[in-house]
């Protein structure tokens, strides 16, 4: 199944018109979480986040789609952006892990923000699938992404695609969890 996935990729401007799209396979992959009433899960501070993330310079959006009965369905997405060098996305790190690792420039560091993938396509390859995607194109020297450290499901995935941890940084949203800062020097090949 997972060689049927075809990528669908789109810059800021086509991701807010699938707006509705991007909704959906959240409100599908984080069910379990959006019913604990977590106010950092739920869908309205979600979609907040997408439109302030689409706003971004460079954003990037890879959906999967199979295709299926009645037409092409949508199994999950990821995205991301490459911070600049007026980035806050390193503002709450508890200790920078060594000199200069969060000085940005545009082209050192590739944010890699979301990966999801609907509860009926979990564990069978498919959010490595949209991970590779995603970076396939990328040109920055390293990503990073932040992870919650009970998520043990997608640390272990992450560790496994290279991924190591840097340290641990609370985001600037309301009811942010703190996470686990990871980074990935190298990635598939372009």
């Amino acid at each position: 199944m997972i060689d049927e996935v075809t990528f669908q990729r789109v810059n800021a401007v086509g991701a807010r018109t699938h707006r509705g799209l991007v909704a959906d396979i959240h409100r599908d992959a984080y069910a379990e979480r959006i019913t604990t009433g977590e106010e950092f899960a739920a869908d309205r501070a979600f979609m907040d986040r997408f439109d302030a993330y689409t706003a971004r310079q460079g954003f990037d959006l890879v959906f999967g789609h199979l295709p299926g009965k009645g037409g092409v369905s949508a199994v999950g997405q990821a995205w991301g952006w490459a911070l600049d060098a007026r980035s806050r996305w390193w503002s709450g790190l508890e200790s920078e892990p060594e000199p200069g690792f969060t000085i940005e420039s545009g082209t050192r560091t590739f944010a890699l923000s979301e990966i999801m993938v609907r509860r009926a396509f979990t564990g069978r390859g498919f959010a490595r699938a949209l991970h590779d995607e995603l970076l396939r194109t990328r040109t920055e020297e390293r990503a990073t992404l932040l992870v919650r450290p009970d998520n043990t499901r997608a640390y272990a995935a992450y560790t496994r695609w290279g991924w190591r941890q840097m340290g641990r940084l609370r985001p600037g949203w309301p009811a942010a969890p703190l996470m686990d800062v990871l980074i990935l020097d190298r990635w598939p090949t372009r």
